[in-house]
């Protein structure tokens, strides 16, 4: 087992039930979330120590926060207190054709007004394997993009693996100065999850590949020139057919060879927030246990397509539980 530390924002999510929109709704669920805990959480159900570093308000809701994580044995000694408030956003849930919606409430949250990075860092990263960060981090402040980029120098001077979840989002800042930062930030990483339109949009890889059928594999050896450090290019393909049924493949860049999973149906989908994270999570999990690359990206995908079955962001099965899903298949009862 490896040892493991995440870091980023954590927050309250309010989602709609399938079949409402938010101007009917008079109430939602109520789940904690964020990208980098939830890749905590996946690796904590899988044995490994996990160790979570954020900032939430000293209130009963950071408190809830910290419960939470330990439910699922993740480590909070670096979950800091202080603060204004607690970063939320509000999930209207797709159904059939209609596509979910997100609306965003964190500006002012405790995480997101960091100025300065309060852990002491020797001890944050002393003996650990891989430091796990997305590009959502800093999207949320200049601060943010300078403190991000500390933290993986640190992490890399300390010893660590860096992993590194690209994880655009349009509503928190442009493609344009998510390129700029994240180009900074990349010859400091190791293991990155980005796609296609990662490489297109922000890494400005202009051509495209002669041959439709094996374009992912394209991108990832574009981005392994431009980043020859990186040691690991890993996403997803999917196919959406609703927001209640997709196709989900898992594709692997390792050693200059292109892996892929088996096509997995998703139909019905319960949740599928925090499945990309489920699949970061099965990714290195696999890289903890040295597995061979098509075992890693069977594993990750088996992983999501089933974090899709739950509610909530965070992945709830053990690696047990993922290992007995790839051998028997889907749908069937396992006794």
């Amino acid at each position: 087992m490896g040892k493991v530390v995440t870091l980023g924002e954590i927050m309250l999510r309010f989602s709609t039930q399938a079949g409402n929109r938010f101007v009917q709704s008079d109430s939602l669920q109520a789940h904690y979330g964020g990208g980098e805990a939830n890749v905590g959480i996946s690796l904590a159900n899988y044995g490994h120590e996990v160790v979570f570093a954020s900032k939430v308000p000293d209130t009963t809701l950071g408190e809830a926060v910290r419960q939470h994580l330990w439910k699922y044995h993740v480590d909070t000694r670096y979950l800091l207190a202080g603060g204004k408030r607690l970063g939320t956003y509000y999930l209207e849930t797709g159904i059939g054709e209609r596509s979910a919606s997100v609306i965003y409430d964190r500006a002012g949250s405790s995480f997101a007004e960091m100025e300065g990075l309060e852990w002491d860092l020797a001890t944050l990263f002393n003996d650990v394997d891989i430091f796990h960060i997305s590009g959502i981090t800093p999207a949320l402040s200049k601060s943010w993009q300078t403190m991000t980029l500390e933290l993986i120098k640190q992490a890399r001077k300390f010893g660590c693996k860096v992993s590194f979840d690209i994880n655009y989002r349009s509503k928190l800042w442009s493609q344009k100065e998510a390129g700029q930062t994240i180009r900074q930030l990349l010859p400091y990483v190791d293991y990155c999850s980005a796609g296609k339109l990662d490489a297109v949009n922000l890494l400005g890889i202009a051509n495209e590949p002669d041959d439709e059928e094996h374009e992912v594999a394209f991108y990832y050896e574009k981005m392994q020139k431009l980043f020859p450090n990186i040691q690991l290019f890993y996403s997803t393909k999917r196919t959406v057919h609703s927001a209640s049924a997709n196709q989900l493949i898992g594709t692997l860049w390792h050693n200059q060879q292109y892996y892929e999973s088996a096509i997995h149906e998703i139909d019905p989908i319960v949740d599928r927030v925090g499945a990309g994270d489920a699949f970061a999570g099965g990714i290195l999990h696999g890289m903890l246990e040295k597995m061979q690359p098509q075992a890693i990206v069977d594993f990750a995908t088996a992983a999501a397509a089933l974090k899709h079955t739950v509610y909530g962001d965070c992945n709830q099965f053990s690696k047990e539980e993922v290992a007995d899903f790839l051998t028997c298949g889907s749908g069937k009862i396992m006794r």
